[in-house]
């Protein structure tokens, strides 16, 4: 049985991942009692989650209405990935030596599944899977906090929906970020670390794309 604190982050969790695969919508209302149905808890870890949430400013609570999701900016979005792309690059750096054979085995076969999920037109596995890509090498950064603000920017709530009525356009997006997928392993494989660095910051996470998906 998990015990009272993990119960309230397994709920702050779930409540950021309904929002950033977009199944929670900007200002729609966050509902206590499907959340306490869904994860079988009590509205106790619920309630918890909600307001530390609130007090984390990445939803909104209005008194008497409840809590709602919060409406994120363009500017919002394009602040975020300026931070997260100088962060993610330095974390490349620290890496650089700390990666074996294994983990870029192990990113090879997530850019592989991330093709099918393009062609398959899953995003929230698209999503899920990326983030697992940059996991790899930002777990050896060996630096605790340098992680802990990677991992809370990552969850941010901006809802990555892959909306785009555009189809053709939209592969073609996803395709062009999963290929610069296989330089940065390229670039790690010949230990280029002011490349890498450099790629990250302003080509990979140049938020590009962000008006368009």
């Amino acid at each position: 049985m998990a015990n009272y604190e993990s119960l309230r982050d397994i709920v702050y969790k779930y409540i950021s991942d309904k929002i950033q695969n977009g199944e929670l919508q900007a200002n729609e209302k966050i509902s206590e009692s499907s959340i306490c149905k869904d994860l079988s808890i009590s509205r106790t870890p619920a309630r918890e989650a909600l307001i530390q949430l609130a007090a984390d400013n990445l939803i909104e609570y209005a008194p008497r209405r409840g809590f709602f999701v919060k409406e994120v900016s363009l500017k919002e979005k394009l602040d975020l990935y300026a931070v997260l792309a100088c962060l993610d690059g330095y974390a490349a750096t620290l890496a650089m030596d700390k990666l074996n054979d294994d983990d870029y085995k192990e990113m090879e076969h997530i850019v592989k599944e991330i093709d099918k999920t393009i062609k398959d037109k899953d995003y929230k596995l698209y999503n899920k899977l990326q983030f697992e890509f940059h996991n790899i090498y930002v777990s050896k950064c060996d630096n605790e906090k340098l992680k802990e603000t990677l991992s809370g920017l990552e969850h941010s709530f901006i809802p990555v929906t892959y909306s785009n009525k555009n189809t053709e356009v939209l592969f073609k997006i996803l395709k062009d970020v999963n290929k610069e997928h296989t330089f940065i392993i390229e670039l790690f494989k010949k230990k280029e670390s002011e490349k890498l660095e450099y790629f990250l910051r302003e080509v990979h996470w140049a938020a590009k794309y962000l008006d368009m998906v």
